[in-house]
């Protein structure tokens, strides 16, 4: 069973309370994961049925990427998930063992040449869903901003 670490915030800076979880690198847990770190997510609000289905693609994509791609689903990684809630909005990153990749290289999946690439339509899914995103500088970890209710 996963477990989902809830950490208090820093008020000062806006942020309400802290989510830690670390999920193993095995597909089979994606969504039990996303599914209890989602609800903490939303505790204490409701939010419309856009919203949550909107937070849960993005955290989904984002993980199960970083979980096979990142990780190469090797069950001696973990990918660790971080969420700030605010009053409006979550701020979550997702980040893996992985050596990381370069965003901007990767190729868009509606374009004709790039269709049948096995690549690119988790970042497109998420880029779509998420106000906000950003990479670090090594590739490995992804920042999302998205609406919380």
């Amino acid at each position: 069973m996963l477990r989902v670490e809830r950490l208090p915030g820093r008020p000062e800076d806006g942020v309400e309370a802290v989510l830690l979880l670390v999920v193993p690198s095995d597909l089979g847990l994606l969504d039990e994961a996303v599914d209890c770190f989602v609800a903490l997510c939303v505790e204490g609000g409701e939010p419309t049925p856009s919203t949550r289905f909107r937070l849960r693609s993005a955290i989904a994509e984002a993980v199960s990427n970083a979980i096979a791609r990142g990780n190469e689903s090797n069950p001696s990684k973990a990918v660790a998930v971080r969420a700030e809630l605010r009053e409006r909005h979550v701020r979550v990153s997702v980040s893996d063992e992985g050596l990381g990749f370069d965003p901007d290289t990767v190729p868009d999946p509606r374009e004709p040449e790039a269709r049948e690439r096995p690549c690119g339509r988790g970042l497109l899914i998420i880029r779509h869903l998420a106000d906000h995103v950003a990479f670090n500088t090594k590739g490995n970890t992804i920042w999302m901003t998205l609406p919380r209710w």
